[in-house]
Formats: C-alpha cells, structure tokens, sequence
C-alpha cells in the first residue's frame, strides 16, 4: 500500500546530503550506461556483418569440382572431371529436405578480359547462366523489368538482367536499357530488367552490382556447354540444416562421378550455414562479455550505495532506536533500508539507461545520413528485452546493496541506540 509518509521519509534521507547522494548515485547510472551502450555496440556491429550477407539464404552451400586426391576404379587421381545436369535431378530425387539446387555456369570473373561489348562500349562483368531460384538464394531488387522465369529457360531465350553497375558503365545516365541488346563472347542478348543487390552481396558492394543474369540454358547453347554444370548453389528448407544433409550431397556426387568416398579434397563446398552460425556464436560471446563488463562496472556502484547506506543507518541510530522502542518489527526496520537502497538504485540506473539512449538515438541519427554500404556497422540499438534485464539488474542491486545495512539497522538494540550521541 502507498505510504505518503514513507515515501517523504525516504527522499528526505535520501536529500539530507544530496552531493553525497548524487556521487552515489553516479556509479550505478554509470553501470547500466556502459552495458546498455555495449550491447546496442554488438548489437550495431551485428546488424552491419549480416546486412553485408545482402539477404542470402545462409542455409546455403556452394559445390565446385576439384581434381580427385586418390585413384579410384581404375580411374588416376588428378583426373578433371564436371558436374553434369543429371546430377541436379539426382539431387533432387535422392536427398530429401532440399528447397533449392540451382546449377550454375559462368563467363569472365575478377581480373578477366572485356567480355561484354555494346556499341563503343566494354567492360569485363561476371556472366552467369542461372534458373530463376537464384533470387530466392541470392535477393535482389529488380530496379527495371524482370527477372528470368521458366520460360525463358524452356525456349533457351537469350535475355540479360544486369547489374545497376553494368548499366552505369555500358549506358548514359537517362538512356532507356530494356529492349536493347548486349554482345557477350560474341552472342547478342536482350535486356529485360536491371538488379541491386541487396547489401554486398556477400563479397565486395560495389563488384555485386556488376554481374548479368541470364537463362542457364540459352547460356549452355550458346556457349557450347552442352549439359556441363560449373557448380551448384543448394539451400535446404527450413527444417533441415545443410550442414547435416552436406555429407549425403557429397556422397551422391562422389558415387556418380566414381570418386572414392573418403576423397574429401575432389568435391569443393562452402557451407554458409556453418559460417553462419559461426558469427551468430561470436556475436553470443561479444553479448556475454558486454554483460559481463556492465555487470562489474555497475557492481562497484552498487558497493558504493551500499557503504552510503551502512553510513546513512549510522547517522540514523537514534532514529532507528526509538522506532523499536515505539514497536517498530524488524521487518518494518529493514523496509525502509531496502526500499531506500531500491529506490536510489532506479532512479540512477534509469537515469543511465535514457542517457544511453539518447546517445543511441544520436548514433542512430548521425548514420541515417551517411553511406553505410560499405561500414560493418548499422542500427546501434537495444530492444525491449534488454531493458526489462536491466530493470531486474537493478532491482537485485538494489536488493543487494541494502541487505548489509538492513541487517545492520534491525541488530541495533533499542537501548544502546538510544544511549548513542
């Protein structure tokens, strides 16, 4: 029940020597201003490594041939051997849990020569022959137009969707791209639409956006592919891992291609997902250090309302003596300790916590009219979560700093308190 009479009791002790309060007070706001701005600092840094991923489907793997490490049925190690489109259907047929498994080819990449050419213009760009699910595994916003379908896979139509990048290059700045035509290696394709890729891509921001999407099928035509795979891009669903499917994929490829089982070095993968986690784990740990820090550095603020509170039952012996005398319970004695601690303790975490937020929102602020694309930084911020935790930490601190002086107060005898000067 609210006790006006308390409550004016409790700021009045708390106000007596408020420059002595306000020292107090200053180590736990402090406290929770340093574990609020580390954890919206992890949290700003978290937030900057996974919009670099652009929105990929991280349960995704990447396979590629390599050459085999061991002989295997009379075949030599060393051997070049290549993904076919069977294997795709073997895939997709064998390996259960699968969403996506999207064969890719591929022209030009970093350091190659000018394969693209429209009119005077050229420029060296990443070609890939993909089926539509690619979006799906690597999204992106179609600026203009669209993207491949099915039935540009079916008629082998040799369409383009290019980079924002590739426009900037091969066109001026208010030319019309849909309908014209780019020559790659030699074969004319028709733009239908332009991308952006969302964040970096996964690599670098800037060599994203210069890349041309085309149907794998016009691409295997046209470049005497035949029914050659480069490699694969592979997502399981939501339900399964593609850590743990990875060793079956492998070891249907490894049969089909007769390579031995245990010749881990023939078929090349990257398994996002596990990165993946990997970041997530480090981002955990970094959490755990910032409350970790916080803690410590709020604990010696509570040490110090703890030391003001033994002082404060030591300047109030006489009261606290003729309160007993007058029939006040031990309970009623240490109520009153503990709720001051309490009550000091939230007001300065919570003075803590809006100055951290205000800082927050500055952060926040100050980003929001830069270019952020290429800093691992983005959205400092703590959610409501992290405020109720810090809410209870305070709660228990203020328990905790009260306790001793409590015990403290309700040891004092009527008598001897009331003999004390």
């Amino acid at each position: 029940m609210f006790s006006r009479d308390k409550w004016s009791e409790i700021i009045e002790a708390l106000s007596s020597n408020w420059f002595r309060t306000l020292l107090t007070a200053f180590g736990v706001m402090w406290g929770i201003f340093i574990l609020v701005i580390l954890l919206a600092a992890g949290k700003g840094l978290e937030n900057g490594v996974k919009k670099g991923f652009g929105g990929i489907a991280t349960n995704t793997m990447f396979m590629w041939t390599q050459t085999p490490s061991k002989p295997y049925k009379g075949l030599p190690k060393g051997r070049n051997y290549n993904f076919k489109t069977g294997d795709v259907e073997a895939l997709r047929e064998n390996v259960p849990g699968l969403r996506f498994i999207s064969p890719r080819n591929q022209l030009g990449g970093f350091g190659g020569n000018n394969n693209v050419v429209r009119g005077l213009q050229t420029g060296a760009f990443n070609v890939y022959g993909d089926y539509p699910e690619i979006i799906q595994q690597e999204p992106m916003d179609v600026t203009a137009g669209r993207f491949i379908n099915y039935l540009d896979i079916e008629e082998k139509r040799k369409v383009a969707i290019i980079g924002e990048g590739v426009r900037r290059e091969l066109y001026e700045k208010d030319e019309e791209v849909l309908g014209t035509y780019l020559k790659i290696n030699g074969v004319n394709f028709m733009v239908i639409g332009t991308y952006k890729k969302k964040g970096g891509g996964g690599g670098n921001a800037e060599e994203a956006q210069k890349e041309i999407y085309v149907p794998f099928t016009a691409f295997s035509q046209a470049f005497n592919m035949g029914d050659t795979v480069g490699w694969m891009a592979i997502t399981a669903n939501d339900e399964n891992s593609i850590t743990s499917l990875k060793s079956r994929i492998l070891d249907l490829i490894k049969s089909r291609h007769s390579i031995h089982p245990e010749d881990d070095r023939a078929v090349g993968n990257f398994d996002l997902y596990e990165e993946f986690n990997k970041i997530n784990g480090l981002f955990v740990a970094l959490k755990a250090v910032a409350y970790f820090v916080g803690i410590l550095v709020l604990l010696s603020g509570i040490i110090g309302i703890s030391n003001i509170m033994l002082i404060v039952v030591k300047e109030r012996t006489n009261e606290i003596g003729v309160r007993r005398a007058l029939g006040a319970t031990p309970w009623s004695i240490r109520g009153q300790i503990l709720m001051e601690s309490i009550f000091l303790t939230i007001i300065s975490g919570m003075a803590g916590i809006i100055f951290a937020t205000g800082i927050i929102a500055a952060v926040n602020y100050a980003l929001s009219g830069m270019d952020t694309s290429e800093m691992m930084f983005a959205n400092p911020s703590v959610d409501l979560g992290v405020v109720l935790t810090a809410l209870v930490i305070l709660v228990c601190s203020g328990l905790l700093a009260g306790l001793i002086p409590a015990q403290n107060a309700i040891k004092i005898k009527p008598v001897d308190a009331l003999r004390t000067e």
